[in-house]
């Protein structure tokens, strides 16, 4: 049932906020993540295979444990996936990423699938989002305007060269970096630190700051998380759950047959 975003209620009292990518689909990491202190995980529909069950299930692991439940989409070849953001919405997410958010038009359509009107023209429906009909529908629609989140990736050259366009446009709520596709574009591929992306990243912050849209960075070392705020940047992803379960689990094999040699 839909509940209170307490992330972006963080970012509108001018708190920081902590997310963490799922890309596993199971709901027993979901619930690390939230055990774990971060205040949203974005469940990862763009590079995995989940299923409309296993996406339910994994929101319902969110809200048990009290952390804001977003989902990253996928996209139609250039165009925005709105028949993915509804799904997703109707499994009960509090935010939507969007990838590859080039044009004022991408983030339009992003907002027009994810809110109802007048803000949006989402498709109107009961089920689980208003608690099979414990919530009064036309109360439902005005609370989920109020309470879900449109979130557009800049990860595209086209994307950061249209930036002051896509944040004129009504209901983008937040701005999230995407390094890695952004050093492709500009020949540098997964060098995500590289001055080149660096620069256009910071760029992308100051034009968010300037526009009074947050922007939520991926520091890729501790001094990159230090550096972001120093710019005032208050909104991070720390990554993906593989990539920390990869490492630790190296870590700890190294440790072991370092003590034993």
């Amino acid at each position: 049932m839909l509940t209170t975003n307490r992330t972006r209620e963080r970012l509108a009292d001018g708190g920081s906020v902590y997310g963490l990518i799922c890309s596993i689909p199971s709901p027993t990491l979901v619930e690390m993540i939230g055990c774990s202190g971060y205040d949203f995980v974005v469940i990862d529909t763009e590079h995995t295979g989940v299923d409309p069950q296993q996406l339910e299930n994994l929101i319902r692991a969110a809200e048990a444990v009290g952390v804001t439940p977003f989902v990253r989409v996928g996209s139609v070849g250039a165009a925005v996936d709105t028949a993915a953001i509804l799904r997703a919405l109707d499994a009960g997410a509090l935010g939507i990423v969007v990838p590859h958010v080039r044009t004022p038009d991408d983030a339009a359509a992003a907002v027009r699938a994810a809110r109802y009107a007048p803000e949006g023209m989402r498709s109107v429906n009961g089920g689980r989002v208003p608690g099979f009909g414990r919530i009064d529908l036309t109360e439902y629609v005005v609370r989920a305007n109020r309470q879900v989140m449109v979130v557009v990736m800049i990860e595209d050259a086209e994307g950061v060269d249209a930036l002051d366009e896509i944040l004129a446009v009504p209901g983008v709520d937040l701005v999230l970096e995407g390094a890695a596709d952004l050093s492709q574009a500009y020949g540098v591929t997964w060098q995500t630190r590289h001055p080149r992306v660096r620069e256009a990243l910071e760029g992308v912050a100051d034009r968010c700051a300037a526009h009074g849209v947050p922007f939520c960075a991926i520091p890729r070392a501790p001094e990159d998380h230090d550096a972001w705020v120093d710019r005032g940047v208050r909104a991070f992803v720390l990554g993906e759950e593989r990539g920390l379960a990869a490492r630790a689990l190296r870590a700890h094999l190294s440790a072991l047959r370092g003590e034993e040699s």
